[in-house]
């Protein structure tokens, strides 16, 4: 149970964390959009800078990259700016593979608990004649389900929050892309 319990606490910082950094993102990013989009409507590129710089958000760093690029070619800008996207898409599966991991490894230490609490229960028997001990035949059967418990306790809402981090990861850098590919227009003179 101690190995559950240990993989329960990870679970839970990491789903905390995450849902806080996926929250104060979607924010922040919303409210850059906004003020890039005033910014470059005006042509104003040091407050445009300023917004990037402020909001530090991976959309930022990306943006950002690319209003230091707007005087290169557009080709040149494109692989600057991409280069840049997969340097910064990691930040948003921080963690994740470890959660998909602890979902995976809780059911497994609680089928490995239940294996031992009846490998017990069978010892239990087979020394004690027809019934054993029953005290001790009901603890080992008790430690199988309570083992098997705790680690479905543990991995079905890690595997929940698992695909729905990971859904909420790749719609941010969906956002991300477009909003990208929206300035790139805008400071190539394709869209006024």
């Amino acid at each position: 149970m101690i190995p559950i319990l240990v993989c329960g606490l990870f679970a839970t910082y990491i789903i905390i964390e995450r849902c806080v950094y996926f929250a104060s993102v979607r924010k922040r990013d919303r409210e850059l959009r906004k003020n890039l989009e005033e910014a470059l409507v005006t042509g104003d590129f040091s407050a445009a800078e300023a917004y990037c710089i402020n909001a530090g958000t991976p959309l930022s760093q990306v943006a950002r990259k690319a209003l230091e690029c707007r005087k290169l070619t557009e080709d040149d800008m494109r692989e600057i700016v991409q280069c840049e996207m997969d340097s910064v898409t990691p930040q948003f599966d921080h963690w994740l593979t470890l959660l998909s991991t602890i979902a995976n490894i809780s059911t497994l230490l609680g089928l490995f608990g239940t294996v031992t609490g009846n490998i017990k229960a069978f010892g239990v028997l087979g020394s004690g004649g027809t019934m054993g001990n029953p005290a001790v035949l009901a603890s080992s059967i008790s430690e199988a389900l309570m083992t098997t418990a705790g680690g479905l306790f543990v991995a079905i809402p890690s595997l929940i929050f698992s695909n729905y981090l990971a859904r909420s990861a790749d719609k941010l850098v969906s956002e991300m892309e477009g909003t990208v590919t929206k300035i790139m227009l805008r400071l190539t003179g394709r869209v006024l």
